[in-house]
């Protein structure tokens, strides 16, 4: 069928958002309990201001019928918290390259409402928020589509219809716009240049590469955010400084559409990851052996046959994902990871958390890309987050359905994340169980959730 972008209605879809500062080799025993807190805190406090934020509404001078931020400015303003914290590795805080210089990246990408979709840009090195540049160029897009006459210097008079810039030619769109530009020395942390130090160290005594470390985690990941607004809109926002001890000149993932990144939206018909996936899920039909040889040429598995509930073909659903990755960038570029992650969801018919786990769970694709050196190089390396919308249809296009699903998975020791769920409760999580760690609330002060957090108990 015919694609026709359908647009829900508030308060039909409730905004959502989770974040990530990086993944990797994160072990209990790499951080201290004071590092460990440092790091918690940080998560709850920017998934925090950013639920707030979110749920403010003010004076809108753009074409969005909600009074509510968009999920672009919504994930970019997590993310521009995360890039002006030291904790994390994009903005103040990236890491170093071989060379002892900070080169970040940054990319935004929406579901729709731009025609430009995803900007990347790279090689930065004196903007001081390039998730800002990224969001920029985006929403420049359709302008940059029109002729322009050149101007002094390079002759940048618009980012054009490109989706990603490097270097000068970027930073002189950061000055056009009149974003804050920074001296390189903004950007130094005395811990990444320790870590920067020590990598290169260790690679000269015969350790093994100067960008990942079996002691110790050696940042190699992104920070990023996923938001869903109030139209139905998902956008994904990442920015890094890198792999640590990076060549200079080297693009990663982050910038690179469908590596790190990716958000897009589809219809499909009936709800087919909806209560058909819920039946599906349950007893199946075993064929006798008389029967497996006559059904080999006609089933997808000659063993098992799941029976297809009725999928309601009146039914129209609207789904869309958008994901950001952090880890080894070289792993999840030659694996196109985030853009895999957006196929088998909707080419499989799929579960985007279904999706996310076939590609960066265990054993998943981004493992199975490092081969025999997993484990030994931080390459396969990482993990996903991101967030799954659907909203269902009746045949006269009223909303009958409407939900939507925080995703997240890791193949390594850990990936420190935070995200608040439908009845405000914010989480942040480093391992896979943080089970002693008590979670805070963070919603509305109307929420009619029984739930109220103090001291870390519930009461």
């Amino acid at each position: 069928m015919d694609y026709k972008p359908q647009r829900p209605t508030s308060p039909a879809v409730k905004p959502r958002v989770i974040i990530h500062g990086g993944a990797g080799n994160i072990t209990p025993a790499s951080l201290s309990p004071e590092r460990y807190k440092e790091f918690r805190d940080s998560l709850l406090t920017i998934v925090s201001k950013t639920h707030t934020y979110m749920h403010t509404p003010s004076p809108r001078d753009n074409a969005s019928s909600s009074p509510f931020p968009t999920a672009l400015e919504t994930a970019t303003f997590a993310v521009v918290l995360l890039e002006d914290n030291p904790l994390f590795n994009s903005g103040h805080g990236a890491v170093f390259t071989r060379d002892g210089i900070n080169e970040l990246e940054a990319s935004v990408m929406v579901t729709r409402n731009f025609s430009k979709r995803a900007v990347g840009v790279m090689g930065l090195r004196r903007v001081r928020n390039p998730i800002l540049l990224a969001r920029h160029i985006l929403e420049h897009g359709d302008a940059d589509l029109a002729p322009r006459t050149g101007t002094h210097g390079l002759n940048v008079p618009s980012a054009q219809g490109h989706t990603q810039l490097h270097g000068a030619a970027a930073e002189t769109l950061a000055e056009r716009y009149g974003l804050e530009m920074v001296e390189p020395s903004y950007f130094f942390t005395q811990r990444r240049w320790d870590e920067h130090i020590r990598g290169l160290e260790r690679e000269k005594e015969g350790y093994g590469l100067a960008t990942w470390s079996a002691e110790e985690y050696l940042p190699q990941g992104t920070c990023g955010a996923v938001a869903l607004d109030a139209e139905g809109v998902t956008c994904c926002a990442t920015s890094t400084g890198g792999l640590t001890n990076k060549l200079t000149g080297r693009i990663g993932d982050t910038p690179t559409v469908g590596a790190g990144f990716w958000a897009e939206e589809w219809v499909e018909e009936g709800d087919p990851t909806g209560q058909r996936w819920k039946e599906s899920s349950g007893p199946s039909v075993m064929l006798s052996e008389s029967l497996k040889g006559l059904v080999a040429d006609c089933l997808p598995s000659p063993f098992v046959y799941a029976p297809v509930p009725n999928i309601r073909p009146s039914l129209v659903t609207t789904r869309s994902v958008a994901v950001s990755g952090t880890g080894n960038g070289d792993s999840f570029l030659r694996t196109a990871a985030a853009r895999t992650v957006g196929s088998i969801a909707r080419f499989s018919a799929l579960p985007s958390a279904v999706a996310v786990t076939k590609v960066t769970g265990p054993a998943g694709e981004l493992q199975r890309s490092a081969g025999d050196r997993w484990g030994k190089t931080g390459e396969g390396e990482g993990g996903i987050i991101g967030i799954e919308s659907v909203v269902v249809r009746d045949s006269d296009g009223k909303i009958v359905e409407t939900r939507s699903n925080i995703l997240q998975d890791f193949n390594c020791g850990g990936m420190f994340r935070a995200w608040v769920d439908e009845h405000g409760v914010a989480f942040a999580r480093i391992w896979r169980s943080d089970s002693n760690v008590p979670d805070t609330y963070v919603g509305e002060a109307h929420s009619e959730d029984p739930r109220v957090w103090a001291g870390g108990k519930q009461r």
